[in-house]
């Protein structure tokens, strides 16, 4: 059981998948704050409000006599909100990490192909048997019969 959870843990992706959590968390803190500081006043020039959360509130009467109050501004914020982070984790960490890992690529195709030849195929080995044998002494008349000759 320890094995397996050793194992687990020693993955690279679990190491990669910490960091990304991590470094997710961090830049969720300087989004959030961006948005309120930033975007949400410019949003609120235009419906004239504060801040999103206290815009586009609807109050429906509730069955016992009282309010219940939808904040769709709230929603458009969180929204905002979620679309910054994505925006800022694709830009800064996925787009550059993506363009990484295609130049290793690359650079390791070009290294392999240089060291390595080609593999044939099954057919072009079966075409080079057949041309050997057919340039072998005695190959010609009667050698490489495949059915038995007629009395």
């Amino acid at each position: 059981m320890i094995k397996g959870f050793k194992e687990f843990i020693l993955r690279g992706n679990v190491i990669d998948l910490a960091v990304a959590v991590v470094i997710g968390a961090a830049f969720t803190g300087i989004v959030n704050i961006l948005v309120t500081a930033f975007i949400n006043p410019l949003i609120g020039l235009v419906f004239q409000t504060g801040d999103l959360d206290t815009a586009f509130m609807v109050e429906v009467p509730t069955l016992l006599g009282g309010v219940s109050v939808f904040s769709f501004g709230a929603i458009i914020a969180a929204v905002i909100n979620f679309l910054a982070v994505a925006t800022v984790v694709y830009f800064v960490f996925v787009m550059p990490m993506n363009h990484w890992k295609k130049r290793q690529e690359a650079r390791a195709g070009a290294a392999t192909e240089a060291a390595a030849d080609p593999v044939p195929t099954e057919q072009e080995l079966l075409m080079q048997i057949r041309d050997l044998l057919a340039a072998q002494p005695g190959a010609g008349a009667g050698a490489s019969r495949t059915t038995p000759p007629t009395p």
